[in-house]
């Protein structure tokens, strides 16, 4: 069972997510959305007044045995106002199991994601480096991790467009 969402709904979803700050001090361009580039998408919004700029996507194909899930997806963030950059951070659909790891599989590279509720994410600023860097040159994401109920996930991602995305969130930002 794959819930798909469109694009506008994939816009809708990271809009809801950021809703507060969408709803104080609105977004860049409606619903903040920079552009579609292939299967990423990039956004630009404000938070308290301060630029927040993002890629998102979903994935192509989800694996389980689960009967419900809620929206699953990938986003790399920048907060210049905080001097954070190029932050991964994966939402599962799911409360994962307590203490568990996220598998993410790039090609090659490999690389574990620690978990806390619905979200994992690398384990320091080291490691969103070197997993921007493999985004960038993959074809693909794979993504295996364990919900609270022991139902094991296998998400796959396409990385078409990543670069680009990224590159769009980025820009609206003010990073080189």
């Amino acid at each position: 069972m794959k819930q798909t969402l469109s694009r506008h709904g994939l816009s809708l979803v990271f809009a809801l997510m950021c809703g507060p700050a969408l709803a104080q001090t609105g977004a860049t361009g409606g619903d903040g959305l920079l552009g579609v580039f292939s299967d990423w998408s990039a956004f630009a919004i404000k938070e308290g007044g301060k630029p927040v700029c993002y890629t998102g996507s979903e994935p192509q194909k989800s694996v389980g045995k689960y009967k419900r899930r809620g929206d699953t997806f990938i986003l790399v963030t920048h907060r210049p106002a905080e001097k954070s950059f190029g932050v991964f951070s994966l939402k599962a659909g799911y409360t994962y199991k307590p203490a568990s790891e996220v598998d993410l599989a790039i090609g090659a590279f490999k690389q574990l994601l620690f978990t806390d509720k619905e979200h994992a994410w690398a384990y320091d600023g080291k490691a969103d480096k070197a997993l921007i860097n493999a985004l960038k040159r993959g074809s693909s994401l794979v993504a295996k991790g364990v919900s609270s109920r022991g139902t094991a996930t296998t998400d796959t991602y396409s990385l078409k467009g990543f670069t680009a995305a990224y590159a769009a969130a980025s820009k609206a930002c003010g990073i080189k």
